[in-house]
């Protein structure tokens, strides 16, 4: 009998179209079809952007929403992405809470699985005020029964795995953890053995993905438009679900494959690529 494993199609897998850090973020599929598309291919996940969110509430409700996921079989929804939720006040504050407001109004009537959570400038914020911070962000999300996920990367005010650890543990949040991404694991030169010895109460949500360990252009343009296939790039990725599995991580695999090529494919290419070269990686 075949392995169950539950893949995620990450929002950015399936965009089609849309381009990261620009003001078209938003897919050019419509959000039925992605959600059709992504189960027919054999995801049982599907990850949901911000942007694409607030695109898809012009002529869709979230109980509409709602009804095509659970239409289409869909069992774990992740939302991203929250920036500068720990500013104590300002206009990035402002911004902050007013994402926050629509992404937790979403959750909680998608039953939302977790929020994604972090940053993207190197913003510099002491450690405690941080921990403050996620601590209330849990809080909240907990009250509309979602988890909070801390997602680890070069370009966050947190960048390595004790940094990321000390967060969740100093907010100690029965619903907060850290979600490890394999392009970051990878390119902060973290071991897959470190992240198997998370405790299981801060591993909120695993991601797969393929990429080469050095490329011609930096950091942030390899990482929005050159990632791979799994299987079809340099990483270790068998290596690293085998030592996921082996640590006794259980939950969905987010598959988040940034592409610039791949944005033209149409869509039923697009999902079925994803699925079956992720899938391929897993036992059988």
């Amino acid at each position: 009998m075949a392995t169950q494993v539950q893949l995620l199609a990450s929002y950015w897998s399936i965009a089609g179209g849309a381009w990261p850090h620009t003001d078209h973020e938003y897919s050019v599929f419509s959000f039925q079809d992605r959600v059709a598309a992504a189960a027919r291919a054999g995801f049982t996940g599907i990850g949901i952007w911000h942007a694409d969110l607030e695109h898809t509430l012009r002529t869709l409700s979230l109980g509409d929403m709602r009804r095509i996921l659970d239409g289409n079989g869909i069992t774990s929804i992740e939302l991203e992405f929250l920036n500068d939720w720990w500013f104590k006040d300002g206009e990035r504050k402002r911004a902050s809470d007013a994402r926050k407001r629509m992404l937790f109004e979403a959750a909680a009537t998608l039953g939302a699985r977790h929020v994604k959570v972090g940053d993207f400038f190197d913003t510099p914020c002491p450690m405690p005020q941080l921990i403050d911070a996620f601590g209330s962000l849990c809080a909240e999300a907990a009250a509309i029964g979602t988890r909070i996920g801390f997602e680890l990367m070069p370009f966050a005010n947190i960048k390595t795995l004790p940094g990321a650890l000390e967060l969740v543990s100093g907010a100690n949040a029965a619903n907060g953890g850290i979600i490890f991404d394999l392009w970051h694991v990878v390119k902060l030169g973290i071991a897959y053995a470190d992240v198997a010895r998370v405790p299981a109460r801060f591993l909120c949500s695993v991601e797969i993905n393929d990429g080469t360990f050095e490329a011609p252009w930096d950091l942030h343009e390899d990482t929005i438009n050159h990632r791979r296939l799994c299987g079809e790039g340099e990483f270790d990725v068998r290596g690293f679900v085998a030592t996921m599995l082996a640590a006794g991580y259980q939950g969905p695999w987010g598959v988040e494959i940034l592409n610039a090529k791949m944005r033209d494919w149409p869509l039923e290419q697009l999902t079925g690529r994803v699925y079956a070269t992720t899938r391929a990686q897993f036992p059988d």
